[in-house]
């Protein structure tokens, strides 16, 4: 760093008019260091640095065309900054309306300008371009929209308790009722003892064979040594 040569101040006369003391535009970050220790101003420099705040204010002021100091712009977003932390968001909500204004104005003079070509290609150029702004436009609002009424996310819990199913929404849990049960049905062991015919099987006792039925007669009853 080099220290600034000072000059003396030259009374103006009465046909001039006095220049400013000093000037606004500054594309320079100012850093205070505390600390003449190289190491200490190296971190105080990273640390001015790296806020989002200074990023912005840089970016800012090239797009601006150098005509502010970058300082002060940097002191009014972190004013914002500290708004939003504290839980406003009133610039967010006119950043975002005023954003959407001039997306609707760029899709109406790219849509009359399209009105105004003779062929089809410079035609679909501006008609591209044109909705792009129009979706951009409706996201803008989407996003402003989400900003002052926040989606709700209801957590879910199913929970099967002996084939009761029991639904659990955010932090209300209904209960299952005797109306809102679902209906008993006839198991599937049963439904097995059914015939294809739709008749039930017999399920009565079962009778002993007879003697002139020598095929289903008890084995005891044959004569084992005749029939070898």
């Amino acid at each position: 760093m080099t220290a600034a040569k000072s000059t003396p101040k030259r009374k103006p006369s009465k046909s001039q008019t006095p220049a400013a003391e000093a000037d606004f535009r500054n594309a320079a970050v100012t850093v205070e260091v505390t600390s003449l220790d190289p190491k200490e101003q190296a971190a105080a420099t990273a640390r001015k640095l790296t806020r989002p705040e200074v990023a912005a204010a840089s970016i800012i002021e090239r797009w601006q065309n150098d005509t502010h100091d970058v300082n002060a712009v940097v002191n009014a977003l972190a004013t914002q900054v500290d708004d939003v932390n504290g839980g406003s968001l009133a610039r967010a909500e006119a950043m975002l309306i005023s954003q959407a204004h001039s997306l609707d104005v760029i899709f109406t003079c790219l849509a009359r300008r399209a009105t105004g070509q003779q062929y089809l290609a410079q035609w679909e150029t501006y008609m591209k371009m044109a909705m792009k702004a129009q979706n951009q436009c409706r996201m803008t609002l989407e996003t402003l929209a989400n900003v002052k009424n926040p989606p709700v996310y209801a957590r879910q819990a199913n929970i099967n308790n002996g084939g009761q199913q029991q639904v659990n929404n955010g932090s209300a849990a209904t209960t299952p009722t005797a109306s809102t049960r679902a209906p008993q049905t006839d198991s599937e062991q049963s439904k097995l003892l059914e015939a294809s015919s739709g008749k039930w099987m017999d399920t009565g006792a079962q009778g002993q064979a007879g003697r002139a039925d020598s095929e289903l007669a008890p084995v005891g009853t044959l004569d084992g040594a005749a029939q070898c």
